[in-house]
């Protein structure tokens, strides 16, 4: 087995003495779409957060690795300089910059268009409008997902809303994907679809804060179906503690 890109040992987040993320292993290689299950409350957004280095999301125990290097010391900036980008469940507002200019961050010039139609929106419609308000949270979240495609990151984790991307069909999210991984990048992809998992070259299912199967995406899927978590604590899932 080679060295995976993203390697995760013994992760653990706590909240008022409650975990959240329980000595979670994960592994995610190099060119790889894993995919990660698991029901509301079992701590998959906790652990995109906690990677990407957000603020209040400081672990208490265990390591992160990204292409050999120590992520958990770095802070969110250089964590992207390493690569590693996240697509928020919920995008942040810009106010008074334009989707032209938010897609040509620290690259002026980029043809941000491309990306645009990716997504399934129309660069003369878009490219002058302002991230603001006026735009509803899908469109920001389409424009945030062009945005990624644009950086063409080593890793991109994909939190993908419960509700979807504002009607955004199954076979444009599949699409948009698979043209990170063509691009080079590695997806740790966050979904409650299973369509959308099935497509990832490996996938676990998360529950209780822990990596409780991993495997095919079908086996996965299977396994996910048959074992979901009703409160993610433990007492009624598919998961015992030790």
């Amino acid at each position: 087995m080679p060295i995976p890109l993203l390697d995760i040992q013994g992760l653990t987040f706590e909240v008022d003495h409650h975990s959240i993320l329980d000595r979670l292993d994960l592994a995610v290689q190099a060119g790889h779409i894993h995919a990660l299950l698991g029901a509301n409350g079992s701590g998959k957004t906790t652990l995109a957060y906690v990677l990407m280095g957000c603020e209040g999301y400081r672990p208490s125990a265990g390591r992160v690795r990204l292409g050999g290097t120590e992520l958990l010391p770095l802070k969110m900036h250089e964590r992207a300089r390493l690569g590693l980008t996240l697509a928020w469940q919920e995008p942040a507002r810009f106010e008074g910059v334009t989707v032209r200019e938010y897609l040509s961050l620290g690259k002026p010039e980029s043809n941000p268009e491309p990306a645009l139609k990716q997504v399934g929106l129309d660069p003369d419609r878009y490219l002058t409008r302002r991230l603001d308000k006026a735009l509803s949270g899908g469109e920001r979240h389409r424009i945030e997902l062009a945005s990624v495609l644009s950086m063409k990151p080593k890793l991109a984790i994909l939190d993908e809303p419960a509700a979807g991307i504002d009607m955004l069909s199954i076979n444009h999210i599949i699409g948009i994907i698979r043209a990170l991984k063509d691009a080079g990048g590695s997806v740790l992809l966050i979904t409650h679809q299973e369509e959308v998992a099935l497509i990832a070259d490996r996938a676990s299912q998360l529950c209780a804060g822990r990596i409780v199967f991993s495997g095919n995406p079908r086996e996965a899927v299977d396994h996910f179906r048959g074992r979901t978590c009703v409160r993610c604590d433990g007492e009624v899932c598919g998961y015992v503690r030790p």
